[in-house]
C-alpha cells in the first residue's frame, strides 16, 4: 500500500470544490441567511486502497469483473486504508474565523463516519445540523458529532469564530484507526466579516402520521439462501434481486409504513425516489430521508409519500458490496 503522511494528514493543498456533486436548490433556501459563495463547501468523503504503484486496489472475486462479488475477506464490506475528500487523501482547506456550511455526502462502499472535531469548540456545538438526504430541516439541531452512513448526506454548519487565527482543527473520525482515524484539516487562516447567521425556522416540513398509512409492509435484510455465484448471497426478506420480482406496488400519491429489519450485520437502507420519515429514529434522522442506517438486529420504521412519478424503482442495502451480492428488491408506484 502507499505509504500516509507521517501525521495522517497532507500538508495544506487546497480542497476541489466539485467532486461529483449535485446540489439542488429553490428560492425558499436562497431567501434564508446562511454561509454562502467560498463559504459553502461539498465534502465527499470516502475510502479507497492503492497498490504500491498507486493503482486502485479492489478485492474483486474475479479480476475480469465478468464474475461479481468480492473476496471471502471481504464479503461483509470493502474497507480502504486511505480516507479521500473531494478525491484528495487527507487534505487541508483554509477558512476564515466565521460561519461555513458543509454538505456532507459519505461516499464510501461499507465505512461509517462518527465526525468530530479535533480540538472540540470552546464554545457552542461542533455541528448544526439544518438539512438531511432530502433537503432542509424544519429546525436547525445542534450536534458534538455525527453518525454518517453511507449515502447519508447532512447539511451542517461550523462555527470557526470559536477558534483562534492560525489554529489547526481537525475532522476525525472516532470509528477509525490509523489512517482511517482523521478525514481531513481546517486551518483558520486570517479574520473576517461574518454575514450569515443560523435562523431558527428553516423550511415547512409536513409530519407525516401513521394514520396516513395506507399499507404496512415489512421487510428484512440478511445474509442467507442457497449459494448464488458461488457465494451466500445479502437478501431481502430471503430473496435475491429479480428484475422481474415487485416487492410492493404503492399508489401514486398515497403514504406507506415499511418496517425495515437488519440481521448479520449492519445496513444502510436506501429507497430511490420515495422520500420518508423516520418514525423511531435518533437526532441524526430527522427530516426527510432516502437513506436510514440500521445497527444489526434493529429496525426503524418509516413512513413513505409516493408523491413522484409511476415507475419502477428498487430500494436496497447501500454497503455496495452487499448491494452488488444481490441485496436489492424492486418496486412500481402505479
Amino acid at each position: 500500500m502507499v505509504p500516509r503522511p507521517p501525521d495522517g494528514l497532507h500538508r495544506p493543498t487546497g480542497l476541489q470544490r466539485t467532486r461529483g456533486f449535485h446540489l439542488i436548490r429553490d428560492d425558499e433556501e436562497d431567501a434564508l441567511p446562511l454561509p454562502k459563495g467560498e463559504r459553502e463547501v461539498p465534502l465527499m468523503i470516502t475510502d479507497r486502497s492503492f497498490a504500491a504503484d498507486g493503482s486502485f486496489a479492489y478485492p474483486a472475486a474475479d479480476p475480469t469483473l465478468r464474475q461479481p462479488g468480492v473476496t471471502s475477506d471481504f464479503v461483509s464490506g470493502v474497507l480502504g486504508d486511505c480516507i479521500l475528500v473531494n478525491g484528495a487523501p487527507w487534505p487541508a482547506l483554509e477558512v476564515t474565523n466565521t460561519r461555513y456550511r458543509f454538505r456532507i455526502l459519505n461516499a464510501s462502499n461499507a465505512r461509517r463516519y462518527h465526525l468530530a472535531l479535533d480540538p472540540a469548540p470552546s464554545q457552542g456545538p461542533a455541528f448544526v445540523q439544518i438539512g438531511s438526504d432530502q433537503g432542509l430541516l424544519a429546525a436547525p439541531v445542534q450536534h458534538d458529532r455525527l453518525q454518517v452512513a453511507q449515502a447519508e448526506r447532512f447539511d451542517v454548519v461550523i462555527d470557526f469564530s470559536a477558534y483562534r487565527v492560525g489554529q489547526q482543527v481537525t475532522l476525525v473520525n472516532e470509528l477509525g484507526t490509523g489512517g482511517t482515524a482523521n478525514v481531513m484539516r481546517f486551518v483558520v487562516a486570517r479574520t473576517a466579516t461574518e454575514d450569515s447567521r443560523i435562523p431558527a425556522k428553516l423550511a415547512d416540513v409536513e409530519p407525516l402520521s401513521i394514520s396516513d398509512a395506507a399499507t404496512e409492509r415489512t421487510f428484512t435484510f440478511a445474509r442467507n439462501g442457497a449459494q448464488h455465484h458461488g457465494m451466500t448471497p445479502w437478501t431481502v426478506n430471503g430473496e435475491v434481486f429479480s428484475p422481474e420480482h415487485l416487492w410492493a406496488e404503492p399508489a401514486l400519491g398515497t403514504v406507506e409504513r415499511w418496517t425495515l429489519r437488519a440481521q448479520n450485520v449492519p445496513h444502510p437502507i436506501h429507497i430511490h425516489l420515495a422520500p420518508f420519515q423516520v418514525q423511531d429514529g435518533n437526532r441524526y434522522a430527522s427530516g426527510w430521508k432516502d437513506t436510514v442506517d440500521l445497527a444489526s438486529g434493529d429496525q426503524a420504521t418509516v413512513l413513505i409519500r409516493f408523491d413522484g412519478y409511476r415507475g419502477k424503482y428498487v430500494f436496497h442495502c447501500h454497503n455496495l458490496e452487499h448491494e452488488d451480492m444481490a441485496m436489492m428488491a424492486n418496486f412500481q408506484v402505479r
